[in-house]
């Protein structure tokens, strides 16, 4: 993410706005270990600089993806991918528009991922489990699929009823914490729920005032985004786990207040203190549908 500093420092900052958005949308790809492509760096460093604008770059990745052999598209795994939905991430985040919604929410998620999923801007119609490497394999415990409609109708109508007043910082961020693990904890989508969840939330949180936000977090520590709202939402009494808002809290307060938490995967693992007989951390987490075939993540 280095790739953009130097537009950061510049001072310039219509540039500096521009290099965020990108830092942000392409960290965000490392929720499900994607890299984007060379060919995404220079269309991004272009319009940075004010050559393109968001919907040119949108275009050059179109036709670039329009000439690449089919071939070396499945050699490059999912970067079409990575290079598409970080393009359309940096357009969205660039637009000063936004409705509290969960027709907003879903036209994020159609948005961002038209054309890459048959899938895009649908709920999911079946239920789904997710083998989390922090939680040792286990799964969060997700909305049913019958629900989804009724479940994000109830958060989105109890968020607009609550009222910020008289809240201290500390207090907005851990309410901000439970409102977004909440319906991160749906997962209304067969893919790309978290991606989805982050823009959102980006855009949600402009509404309330917070216009300048730390692009690092996202940018370096997306991962870590995923996996602490992973911990929000699971518990198992046996082993002695608790769900918990604390890592999601220490990434909200780096993101909106300048925060300097560290913010570490590895110590959001349940068994974090016993670390040394755990694998090294990877890229490990399934989604798979129930009685099904396995399928992606989100």
């Amino acid at each position: 993410m280095s790739y953009f500093e130097e537009y950061i420092k510049q001072g310039d900052p219509a540039k500096k706005e521009r290099a965020n958005l990108w830092r942000t949308a392409i960290g965000l790809q490392q929720v499900d270990g994607l890299k984007v492509s060379a060919s995404l760096l220079e269309i991004a460093r272009q319009n940075i600089k004010g050559d393109i604008t968001f919907a040119d770059a949108k275009s050059r990745i179109d036709a670039y993806y329009k000439t690449v052999a089919s071939t070396q598209i499945i050699k490059e795994g999912r970067t079409e991918e990575a290079d598409r939905v970080s393009t359309r991430i940096a357009e969205i985040l660039s637009e000063k528009t936004f409705s509290f919604s969960p027709a907003e929410y879903l036209n994020i998620h159609n948005r961002l991922f038209a054309g890459l999923y048959e899938f895009a801007g649908k709920m999911r119609g079946y239920n789904i489990t997710n083998a989390e490497w922090v939680l040792n394999g286990d799964t969060v415990l997700y909305a049913d699929a019958g629900n989804l409609g009724a479940t994000l109708k109830y958060d989105f109508e109890k968020e607009q009823k609550f009222s910020y007043k008289f809240l201290t910082q500390r207090q907005t961020i851990e309410h901000i914490a439970r409102f977004i693990s909440d319906l991160w904890q749906i997962h209304p989508f067969a893919e790309g729920n978290t991606r989805t969840t982050a823009v959102f939330l980006i855009k949600y949180l402009r509404t309330l005032g917070f216009k300048n936000m730390n692009s690092d977090p996202f940018a370096q520590h997306s991962k870590y985004f995923r996996n602490a709202l992973v911990r929000a939402n699971y518990k198992n009494l046996k082993d002695n786990v608790h769900s918990t808002n604390v890592y999601l809290e220490h990434f909200l307060q780096n993101l909106l207040l300048d925060g300097k938490n560290t913010l570490k995967n590895r110590e959001l693992h349940i068994h974090y203190s016993t670390m040394e007989k755990i694998p090294q951390l990877q890229h490990a987490d399934s989604q798979v549908k129930t009685n099904e075939t396995p399928s992606g993540m989100g």
